[in-house]
């Protein structure tokens, strides 16, 4: 991808990069959105289900609102698919992937795992993306990338730990809405991984989950039946933050809107991958 920092173009012809401008432009939408989460923080949240567990508020329907009055006037031929208006879960050409609060249970509750997640989709990749923390610390935790220019928090460089087993490794997952009904398929990879490594924690936010496995915070993250979403923002910054993203059981390559997605720091991607993969322990039991 061509660098175009500098660049006076405003609009996206073929395939080329976003320019610093741009870039700056919507990292300071991304931050407007995440504060109206920090303004109604406290105040009514108006919960309204989707489902039997899967929640939306007034807040969720604010934030995606802005983003896309805002991100209109950035990048004018860009489409959208967002979680609270979209039609299906395809992206077209040049598509802005937006997640207005993931981890809406966790802000109904007041718990400050909630993230604002936007990603820009151009014909096969994302092309930049952004996660902000608005709750995370004094003023909230900003994490973007770039296709080949490396992940920031707040503007600071991040990169993936450099643990080198599982055994040493802090694991995050998470559990689908419809948990309660895949529950004997679930719960056997989670009993194996959380006996296997130095610990699981679940956040309830696929895209903080994320990108605290590109800042080290977390080794490695695991998950299934997300929509993109959840995932687009997160799966470039954890690439561009030095680590791996691909599917499980089966392995392959991740592709948007894929069933299952892995994350890691890279060096225990084969290992986790491995303990995830269902056919191996059936293997062992078969031959007991």
């Amino acid at each position: 991808m061509a660098d175009c920092v500098g660049s006076g173009e405003k609009v996206f012809h073929g395939r080329k990069c976003m320019n610093d401008r741009i870039f700056g432009a919507v990292t300071g939408a991304v931050r407007e959105a995440g504060e109206i989460v920090r303004e109604h923080w406290h105040q009514e949240k108006n919960v309204r289900f989707k489902g039997a567990i899967d929640l939306v508020t007034r807040t969720d329907l604010a934030v995606e609102e802005t983003l896309k009055q805002t991100l209109s006037g950035i990048v004018p031929e860009a489409d959208f698919l967002a979680e609270e208006t979209a039609a299906d879960r395809d992206p077209g050409s040049l598509t802005w992937i937006i997640d207005p609060v993931d981890g809406t249970t966790n802000f109904a509750h007041g718990i400050p795992a909630v993230a604002v997640s936007v990603a820009l989709w151009q014909k096969d990749r994302i092309e930049a993306g952004w996660v902000y923390l608005p709750m995370m610390g004094r003023n909230g935790e900003l994490f973007s990338a770039r296709q080949g220019r490396g992940a920031f928090l707040n503007g600071e460089p991040i990169r993936v730990s450099d643990t080198g087993t599982v055994s040493r490794s802090v694991i995050a997952t998470g559990f689908p809405y419809s948990i309660r009904h895949k529950l004997d398929e679930i719960m056997p990879r989670v009993s194996r991984v959380l006996a296997a490594s130095q610990g699981i924690r679940r956040f309830g936010s696929a895209a903080t989950d994320l990108v605290y496995t590109a800042m080290g915070r977390f080794d490695g993250f695991f998950e299934q039946d997300l929509n993109p979403w959840d995932v687009a923002a997160g799966w470039l910054i954890v690439e561009q933050a030095g680590g791996r993203v691909t599917g499980y059981d089966p392995a392959g390559s991740y592709a948007l809107g894929a069933k299952k997605i892995l994350a890691t720091n890279g060096r225990i991607h084969e290992e986790l991958e491995a303990i995830l993969r269902d056919e191996v322990f059936e293997d062992v039991r078969t031959d007991l």
